[in-house]
């Protein structure tokens, strides 16, 4: 993780209190539970939640002479506890405690995730219903192809972010599983009902059945819906990049007063925010083969997956996090120019109508073949620059035996291609 690309709530959830906290808190549930049932000593648990503590520094002390991490945080929170500690941990094993943190914590990156989610979606359909009616050209393989809407644009994205928030919340109720089972998850040294009352608590559902980790196909699937969503940043960032290219600029990052483009060249004025997105977006994406590699772990337990997860459980998540709040400020600030958009359209002649033209012949009786040759022969006059595509069209006796010039100009009508626009805006944002 690197600070330049965190957001503190976020770097929170991953810092050692939070997860030596955790692990705290699921052994004094456990220690309640057990209590409850009569499996400890009456006031074990109460003493617990008034004595125990621990001290990351000692830990790390402690770990450095055992080799076992949670065996450190153990002998630590014991010095706090005194003699009751001896039946925390009671039945449990390793992994009851790390992979059920784990899920806490990716539960609670979730919740951040779907924040920052929920923040780019209402800066999409914020600036599509401002430019609803916006002419642009769309473009396919990156040449003009026929007119459409900015608003459009879009709301495509919104629909894209809405699916991957759909994505993300499911992720994160398959993830939001706890495991109290002991050695091989068969609990034969601890009662189901202490796994139970655990994960009720935390606000987990115990998991069906435990190998002694918890199954990583969970992992899998939340670690690949992180890789979807930051492949969604992505396709917007490319898309802003390329609208902000001097020969387009139809859009641009806001530039702020003071702001710097190039240490070399004063002019410039660089899309730095997107280009960052695109990379944030291979950082986050990287996290999905490990975590698909995870699920194969030996027998009933290795801890091959465990060195992989604490790098991708932070790094993914935290960086996610960040790319959708930068990614919702680029949005909210976005310097849109209305006037280059229809500069832009212009500039090829008309040919943007040449399907209109095209249909238009063989609704008059023109062949599919025919037409499309007495369009493109005039369509690629433009193309060359040798003038305007109607004008074309009306000097071709061939066209104009089947198409009046009033009826060519009509074919020319830049609000024909927005009539559905209201039926798109209705299916993404109801």
């Amino acid at each position: 993780m690197i600070e330049r690309y965190a957001r503190p709530d976020m770097t929170a959830i991953w810092s050692p209190e939070s997860k030596y906290g955790i692990w705290l808190e699921i052994e004094t549930l456990a220690a309640e539970a057990m209590e409850s049932l009569g499996q400890i000593p009456e006031g074990t648990s109460k003493a617990v939640r008034e004595k125990a503590s621990f001290e990351v520094e000692r830990i790390d002390e402690i770990e450095a002479e055992v080799k076992h991490d949670v065996i450190a945080f153990l002998t630590n929170v014991a010095e706090h506890v005194g003699e009751p500690a001896r039946f925390l941990h009671k039945g449990m094993t390793s992994s009851d405690v790390l992979d059920t943190c784990l899920n806490v914590q990716l539960v609670r990156a979730s919740d951040l995730l779907l924040k920052g989610m929920d923040r780019v979606l209402d800066a999409l359909q914020k600036r599509a219903e401002e430019h609803k009616y916006t002419p642009k050209i769309g473009r396919s393989h990156g040449i003009h192809a026929e007119p459409t809407t900015f608003g459009v644009t879009l709301a495509t994205f919104h629909a894209e972010f809405a699916r991957g928030r759909a994505r993300l919340v499911a992720a994160r109720e398959e993830v939001a599983t706890c495991a109290i089972s002991g050695a091989v998850g068969t609990f034969a040294n601890i009662d189901p009902r202490i796994e139970e009352y655990v994960a009720e608590k935390l606000g987990l559902q115990p998991e069906p059945v435990s190998t002694q980790v918890i199954p990583r196909d969970r992992h899998a699937m939340f670690f690949a819906t992180l890789g979807v969503i930051a492949s969604s940043v992505e396709r917007l960032a490319t898309e802003i990049r390329h609208l902000q290219r001097t020969e387009v600029l139809e859009a641009e990052e806001f530039f702020s007063k003071g702001q710097k483009g190039s240490s070399a060249m004063p002019h410039k004025r660089n899309p730095v925010l997107t280009e960052n997105l695109t990379g944030l977006a291979r950082l986050i994406r990287s996290a999905v083969t490990p975590a698909l590699e995870n699920v194969a772990l030996w027998h009933e337990r290795d801890i091959s997956h465990s060195s992989v997860e604490r790098g991708i459980g932070p790094d993914a998540t935290i960086h996610l996090d960040f790319a959708l709040h930068r990614l919702a400020g680029v949005v909210e600030n976005l310097l849109i120019y209305p006037d280059r958009m229809m500069l832009n359209m212009e500039r090829m002649g008309g040919l943007h109508n040449s399907q209109r033209v095209l249909l238009a012949l063989v609704e008059a009786g023109v062949s599919r073949e025919e037409s499309y040759t007495l369009v493109q022969r005039n369509a690629m006059k433009t193309w060359a620059g040798e003038g305007a595509f109607l004008d074309h069209l009306k000097a071709d006796g061939d066209v104009t035996a089947k198409l009046s010039n009033d009826e060519l100009e009509a074919l020319f009508d830049l609000d024909y291609h927005f009539k559905q626009v209201d039926r798109i805006f209705t299916r993404v944002f109801g």
